[in-house]
Order: structure tokens, then C-alpha cells, then sequence
């Protein structure tokens, strides 16, 4: 393991050991993170939809696992690195002296790398104190890699800060294996953007018609109303018409019909659009571009 320290005020962090940066992944991928750091950077602040959990400015935390999301520069030799925390949710840190040219930050603070983190401060920007690269997954190549970026970008844009969501930190490292150990991309991927609709409070239950409370029938024809959930179509509608059967299979995550991942593609990109409030997914775009996804 690769632990590193930092002094609160002053001194950079050292490592004992990090881990390989990696093979590079060519200019396609360096594209798709350049993107989503312009994305992340520049992305409105989201409206909440619950109530946040207790935040954590003025405590010390340590040991927690984590998974770097984005980072930018930050003065002459920082950054600010945007960690996705099991217990903590999204939270943003300094980590000082990380772009010294002999930093070990570098080599630990890398997206899809399992991490233990800790951090402490008195303000919402708060100071990254440990870093230790746990290691036990395989790295994100060529297509995973460029998913990677996409649930980055979901989840930079999705995700108001200082929330937990454990379920939802357990379902993304679930999606990077899954993703490392080549299932279909666009299965995995449906699974976790419904994942994480659900888990921020924005996605009703889809096998109910939400104001009669009727059961989904499998034969029917539906619009998913983006802040009330699914319905019976009407003729005048103008969103994305699904069929009830797609609706269960989501629910129950079996994409194994044609038609369901065709309409639960068509269905996810909808909503999504709705909830990003008009915000654009970089990385969304070159995905599709590139494979249609």
C-alpha cells in the first residue's frame, strides 16, 4: 500500500510507495478526460432534492474509502481533487503540493483507483491529510475507460456535495469491475444511471403508474414523466414511449431483450436531460459518437 501525509499548512505530501500511473490510453481517452474536467469545472451548482446529511467541515476523517472523480489546478502547487466517499458522499479537498514535479500525488490521485482518504478543515474546501492506494482492481482500458468518464461526469453533475450515499458508492465500484472485466457497456451503464436516479431521490418506481398506483402491465404502452414517473401514453405525448415490459425489466435489471435496452437507452437520455437542467454530458457525446452507446 501507498500511504501519504500532508501538514495541514505547509509541507507537501510524501509517499512511501504509489502505484503505476498506467499504460497510456491514447488520445481518445485523454479527450474524454479532458472534457469532463471542462464539464465538471464549469457545471451549475444542482438543486437539491433532499435534505443533505450532516456535513463534515470542522471534523477530522481518516481511512475512508474513496475514488477520485476530477481534479484541477489550485494556486501555484495544489489541486483540488473531487473524491466520491462511501460515508461522506462528494466532498472537494486541497491537495497540497500535488503538482510539484516530484509530488507522489501524482501516481495516487488517479480516477478508478480504490482509495483510502482522509481530509480536516474548518471551511467547505477542506485539506486532503492521507491518501493510500488500496489497490485489489483492474485498471479501466479502452471502451471501460471511456465509461469511467461518463459515471465520473454523472456523478460530478448528479451529486450535491457533503451527501451520503452509501448504496450508490457500492453500486459504482460494482460498475468499474463489471466495466474492468468486459460486460456489455451499454447494459452496465443503464443499470447505473437508473442506479443513481433512484438513490438522489429523482426516479419513482417504475413498476407503478405513480397517481393511481396501478401495477405496470407488461402489454401497455407508457411516458415516464420526469418528476412524477410513469403513465399510460397519450396521444398528444411527446416523450419517449415505452413499452410496460421495458419498465420491469429495468426494475429488475434484465436487459436481455433487444427492444428493452433499445427503449431504456432512448428513456435514460431523456431523463437524464432533464434532471442536468439542460447542462450538456461531454463524455455522453463522444460515447455516442464513437459507439452509439
Amino acid at each position: 500500500m501507498s500511504t501519504l501525509t500532508a501538514d495541514h499548512d505547509t509541507a507537501e505530501p510524501v509517499s512511501t510507495r504509489a502505484p503505476d500511473a498506467g499504460a497510456d490510453t491514447g488520445s481518445v481517452a485523454s479527450t474524454v478526460a479532458a472534457a469532463a474536467g471542462t464539464a465538471a469545472a464549469t457545471a451549475p451548482a444542482r438543486r437539491a432534492r433532499a435534505p443533505a446529511r450532516e456535513r463534515t467541515v470542522g471534523t477530522k476523517v481518516g481511512g475512508q474509502p474513496a475514488f477520485v472523480l476530477h481534479s484541477y489546478p489550485y494556486k501555484e502547487t495544489s489541486v483540488i481533487v473531487d473524491l466520491f466517499t462511501r460515508d461522506f458522499g462528494r466532498v472537494a479537498l486541497i491537495a497540497k503540493g500535488a503538482k510539484r514535479p516530484h509530488s507522489q500525488l501524482r501516481g495516487v490521485l488517479q480516477t478508478f483507483q480504490p482509495l483510502q482518504a482522509g481530509w480536516s478543515g474548518k471551511s467547505e474546501l477542506r485539506v486532503l491529510t492521507t491518501a493510500e492506494w488500496v489497490g485489489g482492481m483492474l485498471p479501466l482500458e479502452k471502451t471501460a475507460l471511456l465509461c469511467g468518464f461518463y459515471l465520473n461526469e454523472l456523478l460530478v453533475k448528479l451529486l450535491a456535495r457533503d451527501d451520503a450515499h452509501p448504496a450508490l458508492f457500492d453500486h459504482y465500484v460494482a460498475t468499474l469491475n463489471q466495466l474492468a472485466h468486459d460486460e456489455p457497456a451499454p447494459i452496465v451503464l443503464r443499470k447505473f444511471e437508473l442506479a443513481l436516479l433512484k438513490e438522489t431521490g429523482v426516479a419513482a418506481d417504475l413498476t407503478r403508474c405513480t397517481a393511481s398506483r396501478a401495477a405496470i402491465v407488461a402489454e401497455r404502452l407508457y411516458v415516464v414523466d420526469p418528476e412524477r414517473g410513469p403513465r399510460p401514453e397519450r396521444a398528444s405525448d411527446t416523450w419517449p414511449r415505452v413499452a410496460g415490459k421495458t419498465l420491469l425489466d429495468m426494475e429488475r435489471e434484465d436487459y436481455a431483450d433487444a427492444a428493452t435496452q433499445a427503449q431504456s437507452k432512448q428513456l435514460m437520455r431523456f431523463l437524464l436531460a432533464h434532471h442536468l437542467g439542460g447542462a450538456p454530458l461531454n463524455t455522453r457525446q463522444i460515447l455516442i459518437d464513437l459507439m452509439q452507446l
